[in-house]
């Protein structure tokens, strides 16, 4: 059998043309070789696999080369140049710093150093990984880098130039490389996948580029694996069952829900992801970054800025078309903080849920018109599966009779043991599943007005009425809101007071709240607004930790005894 040679060594560039993403370095090197202006020492400095090692076997070889071609190129043939393909040159010697670091290893590198070429011009001594040298080794080594003989040249490699010695860095010629792009790692992706003869589709070289984080050696290493995993084919679908990657067909399915409005849709999709083994901190976080991705779409200036394939550009493009640039910001923020927060929570899936409901409703907070009609998929060959087929929406044959207050849904009523009174059992659910058949018969007819009087009196009745029914399924919320009476103002706007936005945004309780008011008071043009207490108006504690905040100002010595005791108290 045929020994197997992993891509990164098998296409290991052997020239300058064939180093990949560091054009200015090469271009100052040919020059430099070109003017016989070669300095004695370098320093390559740059993240892993890209390129550092590499370029210094290269400069090596080049200034060894007896015939060098008219583009500066080694020309393979000399006796110099056979004698390195053949690793088998005595005027190159390689140092691997992070096992050969004593004072030692760099003394007998100083008095090899005094012996000259038998063969080729220079004696170049590349030390890889050099900021593992000890401090004495480097003290040792100061004096032969800063004179060394005419023929002696040093090429320093490390990913960690901090670490370096200021002295050492002062007798070098520093050079950064930097990542390499996405666009560069995938072309070079697809050069090698014609050369093995294996058919690979864009999509799918772009998402192993994205993967390696710049670095072409991690992504010549993700190819061969994904290579071993599909055969001779290589898709989108392949590369990201093999990374582990959520397929961006959900982020999009996220976003059109989210600027449908759609709660319902999104807490599915999201289900739908993690029954597909996904992490919710591994969602919200790709959620940002789709996010990002729209935002900088929208702006020519920044759309170099999008790492991405020209067809997935297109669908990005389409999709940014749809939102605000104010909502794809404030949804960033949203998704940024929950993401901040995930680990401290103890309810993890609910946390990503509340997550999304905060997002459903930033289209009526930033004035967006709801988009009903799904973006298409504009290619089917990236969905890891099939969207979930939802059954037909059944819409109800029109009637000629106009709906009245009296004829409004009200919750069923429930008879209560104290006082003999009746108190209605008010649902989270029905509240939701309400808002939802809602949305679906808009999409055939209009939402018929019912405008029904109503005065104050009547609102604070209905409004006492909620608080008592809610304090059984959410204490805190009823509590928050029945310490202030509302108030009625024009167009039907109901203002309520609240100690904090914490309440206002909670948007399951919020939502019962209005759907209550709008079926008790016959008006379904009835609208929530709520205000925050002036600085005069005593705040009264309701909470846990407010409760403890309010008896530290009058005791301080709570917050002494709780440090001395090294308490910590959960809220």
């Amino acid at each position: 059998m045929e020994n197997f040679i992993v891509s990164a060594r098998k296409y290991r560039p052997a020239t300058f043309k064939q180093v990949v993403g560091q054009e200015s370095i090469i271009s100052t090197l040919q020059n430099a070789i070109k003017n016989n202006q070669v300095a004695q020492a370098f320093l390559f400095t740059g993240p892993r696999g890209v390129g550092k090692t590499t370029t210094a076997r290269i400069l090596a070889k080049t200034i060894n080369c007896e015939n060098l071609t008219d583009t500066l190129e080694p020309c393979n043939h000399c006796e110099s140049c056979t004698a390195f393909n053949n690793n088998a040159s005595f005027n190159i010697h390689e140092l691997d710093a992070a096992s050969n670091n004593s004072v030692e290893d760099i003394r007998s590198l100083v008095d090899q150093v005094r012996i000259p070429p038998q063969v080729g011009k220079y004696k170049v001594y590349i030390i890889d990984e050099v900021h593992m040298l000890s401090q004495a080794a480097f003290n040792a080594f100061l004096k032969t880098l800063e004179e060394p003989p005419a023929y002696a040249k040093f090429i320093l490699a490390t990913t960690e130039k901090h670490k370096i010695l200021p002295t050492i860095l002062s007798r070098c010629q520093i050079f950064d490389f930097k990542r390499i792009s996405v666009e560069d790692i995938a072309g070079y992706l697809n050069y090698v996948a014609g050369n093995e003869g294996i058919e690979a589709e864009e999509e799918a070289l772009h998402v192993i580029a994205q993967k390696s984080d710049g670095a072409l050696r991690d992504a010549l290493s993700t190819f061969d694996q994904i290579v071993s995993y599909s055969g001779k084919k290589l898709t989108y679908k392949n590369v990201i069952e093999n990374l582990n990657i959520l397929d961006y067909d959900y982020y999009f399915r996220v976003t059109d829900a989210l600027l449908a409005g759609d709660i319902s849709q999104l807490l599915l999709i999201f289900n739908q992801i993690i029954e597909n083994g996904f992490d919710g901190q591994h969602f919200i976080t790709g959620l940002n970054e789709h996010f990002r991705n729209l935002l900088v779409i929208k702006d020519p200036g920044t759309l170099e800025l999008l790492l991405a394939s020209p067809s997935l550009k297109e669908r990005y493009k389409i999709q940014a078309a749809s939102g605000s640039a104010g909502l794809l910001m404030e949804a960033m923020n949203i998704c940024n903080k929950y993401d901040l927060d995930y680990k401290i929570s103890n309810n993890k899936r609910l946390h990503i849920e509340i997550a999304l409901m905060q997002l459903s409703r930033l289209v009526s907070t930033f004035g967006d018109e709801p988009v009903k009609k799904t973006i298409p998929n504009l290619q089917p060959a990236m969905a890891k599966e099939k969207p979930v087929q939802y059954p037909e929406k059944k819409t109800e044959p029109k009637t000629e009779t106009k709906p009245t207050p009296a004829s409004v849904k009200k919750p069923v009523e429930k008879t209560g043991e104290g006082n003999g009174r009746k108190i209605k059992n008010i649902s989270i659910r029905d509240s939701l599943e309400a808002l939802k058949r809602k949305d679906e018969t808009k999409t055939t007819e209009d939402e018929e007005i019912i405008k029904t009087e109503f005065d104050q009196q009547k609102l604070l009745e209905t409004w006492r009425s909620f608080v008592e029914s809610y304090k059984a399924r959410s204490p805190s919320f009823a509590n928050a809101i029945g310490k202030y009476d509302p108030v009625l103002k024009d167009g039907f706007i109901i203002e309520y007071k609240v100690d904090n936005t914490l309440i206002a945004q909670d948007v399951l309780n919020v939502t019962a709240l209005l759907e209550f008011l709008k079926q008790e008071l016959g008006n379904n043009q009835i609208r929530l607004k709520h205000i925050l207490p002036k600085k005069t108006d005593k705040k009264v504690a309701y909470t846990d930790r407010e409760r403890f905040e309010e008896m530290a100002k009058k005791y301080p010595g709570l917050i002494k005894l709780k440090d001395q005791l090294n308490l910590e108290l959960d809220f």
